[in-house]
């Protein structure tokens, strides 16, 4: 009964949410990121740090709270290509967040993205052996719930076309995987509004 109210309650947010918004938008980009490094000359094994590569960005919002600038957005940024873990195994980092998102208009053309909220980051690391069985899974995956913040500067260049510079700040709890918990990402995404902008 428990898990019933709780999926109920769930739906109701939701298409409340979605009969309110005003303004949709959805974008893709490319980004990379950034954490510290370990200290060279350690001499026990230390975790390599979570930088660099590509990364694919998608996201979507629902704008149409508080005078149509508050909304609900989600977002999801992968690695485009598995990178080395220490040099014996490949890993794909996945950030998938819900936020908080705010718009506020700096001019007809230009506004604001502004969001804070929670998700979950994965490492997807790739098992070294390989199967060729039905149903066998040749990875394992490593989930951190996380906390997240940042923004981006949208500029409409056509109608309801916009480019984003954007910058994520991520607070990934007890990453042991890598050296730091803090992860940045840094990027920019093209989107499209459906709606009033």
């Amino acid at each position: 009964m428990g898990k019933f109210a709780l999926v109920a309650a769930t739906c109701t947010v939701l298409i409340v949410t979605l009969s309110h918004a005003q303004q949709v938008d959805v974008s893709v980009g490319l980004s990379t990121v950034e954490s510290s490094s370990p200290a060279i000359g350690g001499l026990n094994f230390q975790q390599p740090a979570e930088k660099g590569g590509s990364y694919i960005n998608l996201s979507g919002d629902l704008v149409g709270f508080g005078h149509r600038r508050l909304g609900l957005s989600a977002e999801t940024s992968f690695r485009s290509r598995e990178a080395n873990y220490a040099g014996y195994e490949k890993y794909r980092p996945i950030l998938t967040d819900l936020n908080i998102f705010f718009q506020p208009r700096l001019s007809k053309k230009l506004g604001l993205d502004l969001m804070a909220g929670v998700g979950v980051a994965s490492t997807r690391f790739n098992l070294p052996a390989s199967c060729n069985l039905p149903g066998c899974i040749n990875y394992t995956s490593s989930n951190h719930f996380m906390e997240d913040f940042g923004g981006g500067v949208r500029y409409y260049v056509w109608r309801h076309v916009f480019v984003r510079p954007e910058i994520r700040y991520y607070h990934i709890q007890n990453n042991a995987e890598f050296h730091s918990n803090n992860v940045v990402r840094i990027g920019a995404s093209i989107g499209y509004t459906i709606g009033p902008e």
